[in-house]
C-alpha cells in the first residue's frame, strides 16, 4: 500500500487529538472558544476513539498490507470527525470501525495464535463492547472504564510479545492471564455497579503494572544507549502511572466524575497510554509513513515534561488546588504539541530503529 494512501489516515488521526486536546481545555475551564457545543463532552470520545482507536487501526491495517484493511481506520477517523465537528453519526461509526478492528486481529490470529495476539485481540473486543455500552446510553464514566481496557491490553499485549525473548517460565504467563481475568472481572461489574468495577479493575490495573515493571525487557534494554534507551525510560515511566493510577482507582472506588474521576483516568489515559505512545512513535510512525527517524537526545525533553505536567494535575486534583490543575492540564497539551512537533521533525533525517525494544 502507497504512503500516500496512509497519509490521510494519520491526519484524521492527528485532527481528532487536535480536537481533543482543545475540548480539554475547555473541561479545564480555559476561557477558549467552542466551535459547537457539545465539544467539551466529546473531549474523551476524540482521544480515545478517534485518535487512538484510528492510529491503533491503521497500525494493525500496515501490518496485515491488504486494501479492504485500511477501511477500518477510515471508518473511525470519519467518526472522529463526526464528533468533532458536531455531526451525528460519530459514535455508530467508531463502533463500526472498532468491530472492524475485532476482524484485523481475527486475521491476526489465524495466522499466528498466541497468548500475546489473543490479549491484543481482547483489547479490541473491550473497544468494541465499550462502544456498544456508549451506544445504549450508559454515562460516559462507565465507558471510560471499557476504554481503558482496550488500550492497557492491546499496549500489554505487545509488550508481552517482546517479553518472550526473555522466555518467562509458565508460572509467569499464568500470572499474567490471572491479571487479565481480573480486570475482565471488574470491566464487567461495570453494568451493574461502578464503585465494585473501578476497584477490581484498579486492582487488576496494579498488578499489571507490577508485572510489567517485573518480566518486561524494557528492565535490560535500558542499560543500553540512544533510542533503545529513551524506548526503555518511557515503557518504565509509563508503568509507574499505571500503578498509580489503579492504586487510586482501588483506594476512591466509583467517582463518576469531578477531581478524583480525572486523576484516575489521566493516570491511566496521558500516564500511561503517552508514555507508550513516546516510546513506540519511532518505531510506529516510520512503519506507517516508510520514513526513517533520527533519534536525538531531545526526544527526552517532552517525556520529562509529561512526567512534570502530571505531577502538577493529580496532585492538583487530588488535594483540589485548582490553579495546579489547570495549569497541569495546559502543559500537558503543550508537551503533546511539543511531542508531535519532534516527532515531524525527526522524521525528515535517516536513522534505524533498533530491534527487540
Amino acid at each position: 500500500m502507497k504512503v500516500t494512501f496512509r497519509l490521510p489516515l494519520v491526519i484524521l488521526s492527528m485532527a481528532a487529538l487536535l480536537a481533543a486536546l482543545w475540548a480539554g481545555l475547555i473541561r479545564l475551564g480555559w476561557t477558549v472558544p467552542a466551535w459547537q457545543p457539545g465539544l467539551a463532552i466529546a473531549h474523551g470520545p476524540l482521544m480515545v476513539c478517534g485518535f487512538l482507536g484510528t492510529l491503533i487501526s491503521l497500525e494493525r491495517a500496515v501490518s496485515l498490507n491488504h486494501r479492504l484493511t485500511y477501511l477500518v481506520p477510515l471508518i473511525t477517523g470519519i467518526g472522529g470527525v463526526c464528533l468533532w465537528a458536531g455531526i451525528s453519526g460519530g459514535a455508530p461509526l467508531i463502533t463500526l470501525g472498532s468491530l472492524g478492528l475485532v476482524t484485523l486481529f481475527g486475521l491476526m490470529l489465524r495466522r499466528h495464535l498466541a497468548l500475546h495476539t489473543g490479549i491484543m485481540a481482547l483489547g479490541a473486543a473491550l473497544w468494541l463492547a465499550g462502544n456498544l455500552v456508549w451506544l445504549s446510553g450508559r454515562p460516559l464514566h462507565q465507558v471510560s472504564l471499557w476504554w481503558a481496557g482496550f488500550l492497557i491490553l492491546t499496549i500489554a499485549g505487545e509488550r508481552l510479545e517482546l517479553s518472550r525473548i526473555l522466555r518467562p517460565p509458565r508460572r509467569v504467563q499464568q500470572a499474567f492471564a490471572l491479571i487479565v481475568i481480573l480486570i475482565l472481572a471488574g470491566l464487567t461489574a461495570s453494568l451493574w455497579t461502578y464503585d465494585v468495577a473501578m476497584r477490581v479493575s484498579g486492582l487488576g490495573f496494579l498488578a499489571l503494572a507490577g508485572w510489567l515493571l517485573r518480566y518486561d525487557i524494557a528492565r535490560r534494554t535500558v542499560r543500553q544507549r540512544g533510542l533503545t534507551r529513551y524506548i526503555a525510560v518511557c515503557l518504565l515511566s509509563g508503568y509507574f502511572w499505571l500503578g498509580a493510577g489503579g492504586l487510586l482507582a482501588l483506594i476512591i472506588g466509583g467517582a463518576p466524575a469531578g477531581v478524583y474521576y480525572d486523576a484516575i483516568l489521566h493516570a491511566w489515559f496521558l500516564g500511561f497510554v503517552f508514555a507508550m505512545i513516546f516510546g513506540h512513535a519511532p518505531i510506529i510512525f516510520p512503519a506507517i509513513l516508510n520514513r526513517p527517524i533520527r533519534y536525538r537526545p531531545f526526544f527526552y525533553l517532552p517525556l520529562l515534561l509529561l512526567h512534570l505536567s502530571l505531577l502538577l494535575r493529580l496532585p492538583g486534583d487530588l488535594t483540589l488546588w485548582l490553579p495546579g490543575r489547570r495549569w497541569g492540564g495546559l502543559l500537558n497539551a503543550i508537551v503533546l504539541l511539543l511531542f508531535l512537533f519532534n516527532i515531524a521533525l525527526s522524521l525528515r533525517l535517516p536513522a534505524v530503529p533498533p530491534e527487540n525494544t
